[in-house]
């Protein structure tokens, strides 16, 4: 019995044995620095937790926390459940509280492994947000669907209705695996190196609710895409494999390991190795082991599995895999990385079977319940029920017939889903920012929909790939660091006078780095030093901006192209506020929730 409320404990997770064995330890220890200080590994003998999130994964695996949710929760209510669930076991089932916590509602993280979805998933999903979540969901970049506004007493009828359709929210959030991204366009673009459909669904299964991979160090990020244009961003998450071709033109895949965002960015590296599809899933299963085993798990802010392969780099990384999976990995030369660093799905495009495929973008990743089921039912009526989500917080609309397509096109405008969007909304995304996020400082995904449509009135017309990312706080969940123009949440006094005097008071205001891509010669985001942009500000900036970079660009310049040749001096300059001229649109708002 549980001491806390009398309830039964909930039995132990179960699974069937895997197929491939992956030991607790590796087979020989890696070598540490003499004098070095633990770090909480495992595999080096560190078996007690030494913090708070540690404690609470030893004292029960957080897939465990389900049968409380449904046997306890739902009929206590908030107030019922126990803190360490709440804080951290909650997330093992993609539930985070949301702003305010107080009030007692819930986020929760629909995964959508490689972003693919059939019509009757996405009509189910829609049909939730509508009955329980207040019409709201967001796309993410990382292929999920999120809902708001969820009450505990209701998640075990939405699990019901999620899973009776072949959808999961399990470990979409905490330290586990989650959800893996792929290219949405698997299996059906005739450039496509390899279809990696079916070897990310493989490894999908293998890992989720496994509890051999349920207490990892931090959370754990995969991407398995044969795509050439190489969409689903390899470098930077933490087990990338991207398509390649290997000795006598075999289709395969390139190993990247070690890449993350955050506060301390790094891209992975290559192991320079080729693996083919038949051994895709162990090579992922085995290297989530060695972060198991030997990860970071004394602090929190160095748990990421970017910070080993730092530390051992990637010839260590490589000895240690193969001895992990009982397998010598053949080597292969770096492949050509894609020129194109924004890898978009919008538009209509053909697909290799004749038909075509129509994305659409929604705002800045905002999307209601009932559109989904309206995109659902076009899926069913113009193509074959087939739907993805994007890594840019896209929707996709496969096997489109060529003579439907400007019928399709006609619906989604409708629906406000535009196919022929304007470069300023498809490019522009946001986290989910103060409205629903507790890390956030600010407001995001209203204040990039005031943006891009500034732009649309301001430079209307603009046909060239410039990528704006929107975050609420450090931890890059929309990426700034990667786009042309990376807008970071922080908070700045301002001082306003009012009949009692001087009043000071936080307001909105974004930190700026420019010029970030994946992709050839890809580099990370260059911040504008001593530029803190107020939101009342962010449209004519972001338009100053444009302008002198049509104006001082050369022919053949990207965004990011210029900006990386510029000097520090060169960057401060272009990167500056423009001057104070006509009015400035209000002030900003304070820092807090809008109203739903």
């Amino acid at each position: 019995m549980c001491d806390s409320c009398g309830c039964a404990e909930p039995a132990a997770v179960t699974r069937q044995p895997l197929s491939t064995e992956i030991p607790l330890r590796s087979p020989r220890d890696p070598p540490r620095p003499e004098g070095s200080r633990g770090e909480g590994q495992w595999g080096a003998g560190y078996r007690e937790p030494q913090n708070a999130a540690e404690a609470a994964k030893k004292e029960d695996d957080g897939l465990n926390v389900r049968a409380r949710i449904e046997g306890v929760y739902r009929e206590g209510g908030f107030s019922s459940i126990w803190p360490s669930d709440l804080r951290t076991r909650f997330r093992w089932h993609g539930l985070y509280t949301q702003r305010p916590e107080s009030e007692g509602y819930f986020m929760l993280r629909i995964r959508i492994p490689g972003g693919m979805l059939t019509a009757s998933q996405t009509d189910v999903i829609g049909n939730i947000s509508e009955r329980y979540g207040r019409d709201v969901a967001d796309i993410t970049d990382r292929q999920n669907v999120q809902l708001h506004w969820i009450r505990i007493e209701d998640v075990p009828q939405i699990w019901r209705e999620l899973e009776a359709v072949g959808l999961s929210t399990t470990e979409a959030c905490g330290d586990t695996p989650r959800n893996i991204l792929g290219c949405p366009l698997a299996g059906i673009d005739a450039s496509e190196v390899v279809d990696a459909s079916g070897v990310l669904r493989e490894a999908n299964a293998e890992l989720v609710g496994n509890p051999a991979f349920s207490n990892l160090p931090r959370k754990f990020k995969i991407s398995i895409s044969g795509c050439a244009h190489q969409c689903a961003g390899h470098e930077i998450n933490d087990i990338g494999l991207v398509g390649a071709v290997g000795a006598g033109g075999s289709p395969g895949f390139d190993l990247w390991v070690g890449g993350g965002l955050s506060t301390n960015p790094m891209f992975a590296q290559r192991l320079g190795v080729f693996i083919r599809p038949g051994q895709v899933v162990p090579v992922v299963l085995g290297i989530t082991a060695l972060f198991r085993d030997w990860g970071y798990r004394r602090a929190r802010n160095r748990a990421r599995m970017k910070f080993l392969v730092r530390d051992w780099g990637p010839e260590l990384f490589r000895t240690m895999l193969e001895q992990q999976i009982g397998l010598e990995l053949t080597d292969l030369e770096e492949p050509q990385a894609s020129p194109i660093s924004h890898r978009e799905h919008t538009g209509v495009w053909p697909q290799k079977d004749g038909a075509y495929y129509a994305g659409f973008a929604a705002k800045a990743g905002r999307i209601s319940g009932h559109q989904l089921r309206a995109a659902a039912r076009l899926a069913e009526r113009f193509g074959r029920g087939r739907l993805r989500t994007t890594t840019q917080q896209k929707m996709v609309i496969l096997d489109v017939p060529e003579a439907r397509v400007d019928e399709l096109i006609a619906e989604l405008e409708t629906i406000d889903l535009p196919v022929n969007a304007s470069q300023w909304r498809k490019g522009t995304m946001a986290c989910t920012g103060i409205e629903f996020c507790k890390l956030a400082i600010v407001e995001t995904k209203g204040r990039a929909a005031e943006l891009y449509r500034y732009l649309e009135r301001r430079v209307p017309g603009f046909d060239e790939e410039i990528r704006i990312n929107v975050n609420g706080c450090p931890n890059s969940c929309a990426r700034y660091q990667t786009a042309d123009i990376g807008l970071m949440g922080c908070l700045v006094t301002q001082k306003t006078r009012t009949n009692d005097g001087d009043e000071k008071r936080k307001v909105e205001a974004y930190l700026v780095h420019l010029g970030g891509h994946t992709g050839e010669d890809r580099s990370f985001g260059r911040k504008v030093k001593g530029v803190k942009v107020l939101s009342s500000e962010l449209g004519p900036y972001v338009e100053a901006l444009v302008n002198r970079y049509r104006s001082e660009r050369s022919p053949s310049d990207t965004f990011a192209s210029f900006v990386e040749r510029m000097s520090d001096h060169d960057l401060e300059r272009f990167g500056a506020k423009p001057p104070s001229g006509a009015p400035i649109p209000a002030t900003a708002a304070l820092a807090e929730p809008r109203a739903s």
